[in-house]
């Protein structure tokens, strides 16, 4: 059964991304989307589970909108306006439906690294 899951890591502080803001959209011919916005848990990850579970699942292109300046602002973190890294915007697409799609996001106020994890 497949599911699509994140999770964020904060490599600045060492920790899960805590109440950073996440929105998960799906783009198609007609546009873009929002399926879901939420708040990362302590752990830095959905608290209600997966961002898709096995009946929402559907082959296509999605968009993940992790709003990283806003959330190292709360955390004290001094950035310049405009940050360097505002909304980190990752594209990617399902192609199996039944499969197990993992999106995690290492980040900081400089950088970031995703992998198709499992």
């Amino acid at each position: 059964m497949g599911h699509l899951s994140t999770h964020v890591l904060d490599t600045m502080n060492g920790c899960p991304a805590a109440g950073m803001r996440v929105t998960l959209q799906r783009i198609d011919a007609a546009g873009t989307h929002t399926i879901k916005a939420l708040m990362l848990n302590a752990d830095g990850r959905n608290p209600d589970g997966p961002l898709l579970d096995a009946a929402s699942m559907a082959v296509g292109h999605y968009r993940l909108l992790f709003e990283v300046a806003p959330y190292f602002r709360a955390r004290g973190v001094v950035l310049p306006e405009p940050a360097f890294l505002d909304v980190v915007q990752l594209d990617f697409g399902i192609a199996d439906a039944a499969g197990h799609y993992h999106v995690p996001l290492l980040v900081s106020p400089w950088s970031y690294s995703t992998y198709r994890g499992s």
